[in-house]
């Protein structure tokens, strides 16, 4: 399986994650710190092409009711911007909760603040990554298995 991306795209910073070869695991990759979106999907073309990105998963913040908002249109927009310069495909990840799900586990980490803002967006984009490689993982096995 070809590697695959995730991004956690905030105002201030994009969290990063990368899937091992097989697709089973995704691990935090380092968070680019916003400049401009030039900048910005440099960066992040720089690192797809230093690890053989295939593809991109960027999350996308639905409402509760599972609508989109203006945030989920500025990260459409960002990937959408992405993919035309990159040229990887993009998918769209719902992320509702997956902050706060990185949140819960750096607490039980028993990590101070200042170390949680370092690492949340990271592990944002892992938990994203994650759930969209046990989907895919998990539709495989839906269709491969015999009647």
């Amino acid at each position: 399986m070809a590697r695959a991306m995730g991004l956690d795209v905030g105002d201030k910073t994009v969290g990063l994650a990368l899937s091992d070869a097989l697709g089973i695991t995704a691990q935090g990759l380092p968070t680019v710190q916003r400049k401009s979106l030039e900048a910005d999907l440099d960066a992040i073309m720089a690192i797809c092409r230093e690890n053989d990105v295939e593809r991109l998963v960027v999350g996308l913040p639905l409402n509760m009711d599972g609508s989109e908002g203006p945030r989920a249109e500025i990260c459409r927009r960002f990937g959408d911007r992405l993919s035309e310069r990159s040229g990887l495909p993009v998918e769209y990840w719902d992320e509702r909760l997956t902050t706060a799900q990185a949140e819960r586990v750096l607490l039980e980490a028993d990590l101070s603040r200042r170390k949680r803002k370092k690492v949340i967006d990271r592990l944002a984009a892992q938990v994203i990554l994650q759930a969209w490689m046990d989907a895919r993982c998990a539709r495989t096995f839906s269709t491969d298995e015999d009647p």
